[in-house]
């Protein structure tokens, strides 16, 4: 069984953080992104400390998928270092996560024809 990912990364506004996820699902990349409410930020850029608002998003794949979806998130993401963290789903509702690997792996079905 493939290996589920919870994916974290920010963006700066809601249209970039729209696109990227509407991007990801498209192309069978994620499962799922959740697009959250904008947080405020801060952190240590270049030498200062710096604070800026974002929306997270929390991308649901596979270990499988993870190199393209970092290379997609590489490519389409507006900062130069895009926060990009990944944490293994080490539990979870069975049926959800079969859904998660059917739904990277192949084109859209719905969830009654991945049992």
């Amino acid at each position: 069984m493939d290996e589920v990912l919870l994916v974290i990364t920010t963006l700066p506004d809601r249209a970039s953080a729209d696109a990227l996820a509407a991007r990801l699902v498209e192309e069978h990349l994620a499962a799922c992104v959740n697009i959250l409410a904008p947080c405020e930020s801060v952190y240590r850029w270049q030498g200062t400390v710096e604070t800026a608002s974002e929306i997270p998003l929390l991308i649901k794949t596979t270990r499988a998928n993870y190199p393209a979806l970092e290379t997609a998130v590489q490519t389409l993401h507006p900062y130069e270092i895009p926060e990009l963290i990944a944490l293994p789903v080490t539990h979870g509702l069975p049926a959800y996560l079969d859904w998660v690997i059917a739904s990277v792996r192949m084109p859209d079905l719905p969830p009654s024809a991945i049992a």
